[in-house]
């Protein structure tokens, strides 16, 4: 089956989100675009997946667990999971490796934990978009003991991705997707790198806020709605 899907969006609590990024209004808008299938994708973080998970349930809206990972090497990494409880795993590895730095609400922005009601139950203290001390290798070494998907973000942009900073896709990876931004030409892109024609391109919002996230435009064919099919068609490698 054929869906359309948006695999990068952040909530409020991402510092650089908008505040009314929140569980209820990202998931009303999505249906109201008529979207099948969203991730949710927080700087570093998995925290408010609680409140999507629990929403979910009533929305004929499927919910990918996700979060966007900064390396070491300050490349930005998107993690899907098959399930709630493997991006729960996640958050026990991100909370040993991200940096002690308290987070600036006045320079950085809120970070907000949200329950399912939309009401701001905490705030996170830490900064997220801190870069954590796993590197690329123990990331996609990591996220695949969990059964996820590793897919290096915005590689079209000139930071924080796999390609303006370490220059090139390891083979070592087994990386089979990556992510392009909506502005980018795809075909001039293959053509400086040749050797990206055989990986599955995928394009996201990177939403931060309400009106950012997609319309019916990006597709993808899997065997049924499921987080299960996703993971399993983003692993796949392209034939």
């Amino acid at each position: 089956m054929r869906i359309a899907y948006d695999f990068h969006i952040h909530s409020g609590l991402s510092p650089c989100s908008c505040d009314d990024m929140s569980p209820n209004n990202i998931i009303n808008m999505a249906l109201l675009k008529g979207l099948d299938a969203i991730a949710i994708t927080d700087h570093n973080s998995t925290l408010n997946l609680g409140a999507f998970q629990q929403l979910s349930i009533n929305k004929n809206l499927l919910i990918v667990p996700g979060v966007e990972v900064t390396t070491k090497e300050e490349v930005h990494l998107l993690c899907l999971f098959e399930s709630f409880n493997n991006a729960k795993g996640f958050q026990y590895i991100i909370d040993s490796t991200l940096p002690k730095i308290n987070n600036s609400k006045s320079f950085f922005g809120n970070q907000l934990i949200y329950d399912h009601m939309d009401q701001v139950v905490d705030k996170y203290p830490l900064l997220l978009i801190s870069a954590l001390s796993l590197t690329v290798e123990e990331v996609v070494a990591e996220v695949s003991n969990l059964k996820g998907v590793v897919i290096p973000a915005h590689i079209d942009r000139k930071s924080y991705s796999i390609l303006s900073n370490l220059g090139f896709i390891s083979p070592n990876l087994k990386i089979t997707t990556v992510e392009i931004t909506t502005n980018c030409n795809i075909s001039s892109f293959q053509e400086k790198h040749k050797y990206l024609r055989n990986y599955r391109k995928i394009i996201n919002s990177d939403a931060h806020s309400l009106v950012d996230i997609l319309e019916r435009e990006s597709y993808l064919e899997v065997k049924d709605l499921s987080c299960e099919s996703i993971i399993n068609e983003l692993k796949s490698f392209v034939i």
